[in-house]
């Protein structure tokens, strides 16, 4: 069987930066074993597939290398400008159904912006893990889906070295790892090596609990961030209260087709 795979570098305006994911469209569900099989073979931080079930109405999924997970927003940054860029798709706004409900993907001038939930924070003692594992002490730490250690400053996220091997024993999602910043509202990195992914380059998602955080800390509620990884990514984001709208560029890398089974 052959189907068609897309891989678009999301949160960036140039090839090479931002986030890449693999896009692969389903006229049905493939089994769940052989869509992990493919994202691993991929070997990105995240492979969407997804399912037709409307007009501009698609069922979307995400797997890194070793799991499914729950909320992905380069992938699903990425589908959408496939959609648009190579599948027909001429809609503005284009729906997805996922395993964290309705998600929304709207045209915005040269951007695409993503609807998202917020992520509640709870502020928590950290474990002894994420501070050995960061090989720092946070000024504060929330936890969510992911952990979310607060740092002093822009050169301080930067500067980190993670103990991968540590960071991997928490009972999270991934650790999320932010400062106010220099050229821009904030900063981050994001690390999930639990699930597969060492550290992700740029993290839609950890967006959903950063913006409401910082929102709070900074007093606006528009602002624009970077992820400050090696690739590095910009994101424009939006605190709506119960939602987050996050927007971003994307850059087309491949076009081309894999082959399953015999």
């Amino acid at each position: 069987m052959e189907l068609p795979l897309f891989q678009i570098d999301a949160f960036t305006s140039r090839q090479f930066g931002g986030n890449p994911a693999a896009i692969c469209p389903l006229a049905e569900w493939l089994p769940d074993v052989t869509m992990q099989a493919i994202a691993a073979e991929n070997n990105l931080a995240e492979t969407a597939f997804f399912v037709p079930l409307g007009e501009a109405h698609y069922h979307l999924r995400w797997f890194t290398p070793t799991v499914e997970i729950d909320l992905c927003g380069h992938a699903t940054l990425a589908t959408a400008y496939a959609l648009n860029r190579y599948l027909g798709v001429s809609a503005g706004t284009i729906r997805f159904d996922s395993r964290s409900g309705e998600l929304v993907v709207t045209r915005d001038d040269d951007k695409l912006r993503l609807d998202f939930p917020v992520l509640t924070l709870e502020r928590g003692q950290p474990p002894d893990a994420l501070i050995e594992g960061l090989g720092t002490q946070p000024l504060e730490v929330f936890s969510s889906m992911d952990y979310m250690a607060v740092l002093p400053s822009e050169a301080d996220v930067c500067s980190l070295r993670p103990d991968f091997a540590m960071l991997a024993r928490l009972d999270r999602r991934g650790v999320i790892v932010t400062a106010r910043g220099e050229s821009c509202d904030f900063v981050s990195r994001f690390f999930a090596p639990g699930s597969g992914i060492d550290e992700d380059p740029v993290t839609g998602s950890a967006h959903c609990a950063l913006t409401p955080y910082w929102s709070r800390r900074l007093g606006k509620k528009q602002m624009r961030a970077l992820q400050v990884s090696a690739r590095g990514g910009e994101l424009w984001v939006e605190d709506r209260g119960d939602r987050v709208w996050i927007s971003g560029h994307c850059a087309p890398y491949l076009v081309g087709t894999i082959s399953v089974g015999p």
